[in-house]
């Protein structure tokens, strides 16, 4: 009987370090804008899928630099596409899906206050504490860069800036604490639950913000390409779409 039971809890460990062994991992670079619906979703394939997914954060451009020096992980998905066509040439950025859409808003207090209306010249408003993006680091600031030298005043608006802040979290905690009137931002965070109370968006017209596909990309050098394939076609179907739209984002219709 004893030795049954030996038998049987030898059993029981081993298939638990197999199937430890054989659990496979995966690491998915994603700009912060994007974090809550890329988590869901990578709980979710967890969910099915003998897999543990890790996601960094951060500015789109620092988060290619990082995967570029260390040539791991195996997907990125950057705040706005001219990643894809500014990187190509290293040959690190394989097959893509669109998984929605980012558009840039006003950001204000809540309540607007300032009375701060859908156009990019308010930004020029001596009564307005501005903070923006930085170009160099995310694709907030490269965004708002696009945007600001289509209107003629990105210098003007550099010069009265209060801060350039690296990407759009730290500008959302600028609002947060009161410390600026106006910014500009992806519209998506204004509506994320903790960010909600305290900042509203503003929106402008399409033709002065217009949407930017957002593409989950494949990373030649992945260790887990079928995989990583897999969960490219899971964020994209309409069961990831719906994950993207219940966190504010434009789906991929």
């Amino acid at each position: 009987m004893f030795k049954a039971k030996l038998i049987l809890s030898l059993a029981i460990v081993l298939v638990s370090v197999s199937s430890w062994a054989q659990q496979q991992n995966m690491l998915i670079y994603c700009g912060i804008t994007q974090i809550r619906p890329m988590t869901e979703l990578a709980r979710n394939f967890e969910q099915t899928e003998n897999v543990k997914i890790q996601i960094a954060q951060g500015g789109s451009e620092d988060l290619y630099q990082s995967a570029k020096k260390s040539r791991q992980g195996d997907l990125y998905l950057p705040g706005e596409p001219s990643y894809r066509e500014k990187h190509m040439a290293d040959g690190l950025l394989g097959d893509f899906k669109l998984v929605g859409y980012n558009q840039m808003a006003i950001f204000v207090q809540k309540g607007n206050p300032k009375k701060v209306k859908g156009d990019l010249n308010e930004l020029l408003r001596k009564d307005l504490v501005v903070v923006i993006g930085n170009s160099e680091s995310g694709s907030v600031g490269q965004e708002t860069k696009t945007m600001l030298d289509a209107a003629g005043i990105y210098p003007k608006v550099v010069s009265r800036a209060l801060e350039l802040l690296p990407d759009s979290r730290s500008i959302t905690l600028a609002m947060k604490r009161g410390d600026v009137d106006v910014a500009l931002n992806w519209r998506a965070t204004a509506f994320f639950p903790d960010n909600a109370p305290h900042m509203e968006a503003v929106d402008m017209d399409k033709k002065m913000a217009k949407p930017q596909a957002l593409l989950l990309m494949q990373l030649t050098f992945s260790k887990n390409p079928a995989l990583a394939r897999k969960f490219v076609d899971y964020a994209a179907s309409e069961e990831g779409q719906a994950v993207f739209r219940k966190h504010g984002f434009l789906d991929n219709k």
